[in-house]
């Protein structure tokens, strides 16, 4: 059996299963696609719910695991060389379970770093700019007089879908015919964008013919399914 006790995180999340890979997560849009890949690959895992509402994220024993302080994260128990592996930020954490696997990235070289590409794509861009629109038109920054920042993240963010939509023409996934972590990386952050955030008209969303299609394409496979309520949020 693995002994993780040398990580400080499993002082105050115990594994009851350390032979299985850990996630410290809360389904928000970066934390599902952890979840949903696990789902996807069929891996054993045990999740542990963070909850960023009462700052558990910030707590010592989640810093000694991410000291940026955001979920998700992982160990895994059976890392390089059989040696837990500690990792955060959500698009390497996809990357290592693609590569641990071979599974949803694309042996072919040129095709994987195409691949990797459109998650730097989620990470940089789509992440971000959705990020503020829900900022600033759902939370706290709604209540702000100047409304200048909202439309500014709300341009930038049709743009975004813009060019995503340009990508899904006649593809079915972003990458073609095959689903990839490209896909898993940014589905979540579509749906909360026109979902939670109700930002769909800011952004022009129903005037897209590609995006939406993809959208339903992704919600309907099983493994997204479940991994978008995974953990169960408290």
């Amino acid at each position: 059996m693995s002994d993780l006790s040398a990580f400080p995180i499993t002082a105050r999340w115990p594994a009851q299963h350390p032979d299985r890979l850990q996630l410290y997560s809360l389904p928000t849009p970066n934390g599902v696609k952890v979840s949903i890949m696990l789902e996807e690959l069929g891996l054993p895992y045990e999740v542990h719910l963070v909850d960023i509402g009462k700052n558990e994220s910030w707590t010592p024993e989640f810093l000694s695991l991410n000291p940026n302080g955001k979920i998700p994260a992982i160990i895994d128990p059976d890392g390089p060389g059989g040696k837990p592996l500690p990792l955060f930020e959500s698009g390497a954490i996809l990357l290592y379970l693609a590569e641990k696997t071979g599974k949803f990235l694309p042996a072919d070289p040129a095709l994987r770093y195409q691949t990797i590409q459109w998650v730097f794509f989620q990470m940089a861009a789509i992440g971000p700019m959705f990020g503020q629109v829900g900022f600033f038109h759902k939370f706290a920054g709604r209540e702000y007089e100047d409304k200048r920042p909202l439309q500014r993240y709300a341009n930038e963010s049709k743009r975004l879908l813009g060019v995503l939509e340009t990508q899904l023409e006649g593809r079915q996934w972003i990458m073609g015919d095959e689903y990839t972590i490209a896909d898993i990386a940014t589905l979540g952050w579509v749906r909360n964008l026109v979902g939670f955030y109700g930002a769909g008209d800011l952004v022009d969303y129903a005037s897209l013919k590609n995006v939406p299609v993809w959208l339903e394409r992704c919600l309907a496979r099983p493994a997204v399914q479940r991994g978008l309520d995974i953990p169960k949020r408290p």
